[in-house]
């Protein structure tokens, strides 16, 4: 069993990057086309109507799958024997900022349906939460390559 899980650790740990890659480009986008949507203001006009079905798209076609597939590679990566030594302080931040990587995601899902009827915040505050998620980038990158 071990071989086999020693064989596979590679093209696991391949999709887990790419699906990272994809779930990272949504949770970039996604505030950005949030503030475009929020400037335009009002409800019923063309460009708004765009942007609705952007951020839909974005959520339900490329980021709800990416962040599926992101979570499921990373844990079968976890539960490989001797990969993770939970002994040390990494593991455990990079969890966390993934856990908040995930919440901010759900956060964007309910902002678009926010958005969709014509309640949602400011371009301004938009703006400031697509920090969000350069922030725990920089946590996980740095918890996983430094190995603190």
């Amino acid at each position: 069993m071990t071989d086999l899980l020693a064989a596979w650790y590679p093209w696991t740990k391949a999709f887990h990057v790419m699906a990272v890659i994809s779930w990272m480009a949504g949770l970039f986008y996604l505030p950005r086309l949030f503030v475009y949507h929020a400037e335009r203001g009002g409800t019923g006009a063309e460009p708004v109507e765009s942007f609705r079905i952007m951020e839909l798209k974005l959520l339900r076609v490329i980021m709800g799958p990416a962040s599926i597939a992101t979570w499921i590679a990373g844990l079968a990566l976890v539960f490989t024997p001797g990969i993770v030594d939970w002994s040390m302080i990494w593991p455990w931040t990079k969890a966390a900022a993934v856990i908040g990587m995930t919440l901010f995601h759900h956060w964007l899902m309910i902002e678009r349906k926010r958005l969709a009827r014509g309640e949602g915040g400011t371009g301004r505050s938009y703006r400031l939460m697509n920090e969000v998620p350069t922030l725990l980038m920089v946590v996980i990158v740095a918890s996983v390559i430094v190995k603190f």
